[in-house]
Order: structure tokens, then sequence, then C-alpha cells
């Protein structure tokens, strides 16, 4: 499953990346990179069935006194 998943990511990358290379859209091509990057690190992991943690435990953490501040 994980060879069809960076198969997956090769495919987009090989339809992408041509074109804006041809156009000079550098900066598109790196926010493209980075978010595909991001998209690998969190779809392997999750193909193998590692845990991944929850963004919303430290969101609710750091906006917990904020909202007890609020509902006094």
């Amino acid at each position: 499953m994980v060879v069809l998943l960076i198969l997956l990511f090769l495919i987009i990358i090989g339809l992408e990346v041509p074109g804006l290379v041809q156009k000079k859209m550098w900066r598109e091509l790196i926010a493209f990179s980075m978010l595909l990057f991001i998209g690998m690190a969190l779809s392997i992991p999750g193909v193998l069935g590692i845990p991944l943690p929850n963004p919303s435990t430290p969101i609710e953490a750091l906006l917990k006194p904020f909202s007890e501040w609020i509902m006094r």
C-alpha cells in the first residue's frame, strides 16, 4: 500500500512540476513542494497504521485559559 501511495505522489509531481518550472512559477513550486511534503509525511504513517497526534489537543490547551476567562 505504501508503494501505491508513493507512486500516486510521484504521478502528481510528474503532472504538476513541469508546468510550474516551465512557467517559472518558483513561489508556487515552493508552496506546492511544502504542501506535498506535509501530505506525504502525514499519509505514509497513516497507511502504516502509526497513530498520528491529534492537532486539536495543543490548540485546546492554548485556548483553554482564554475560554475560561470569557466564561466568567
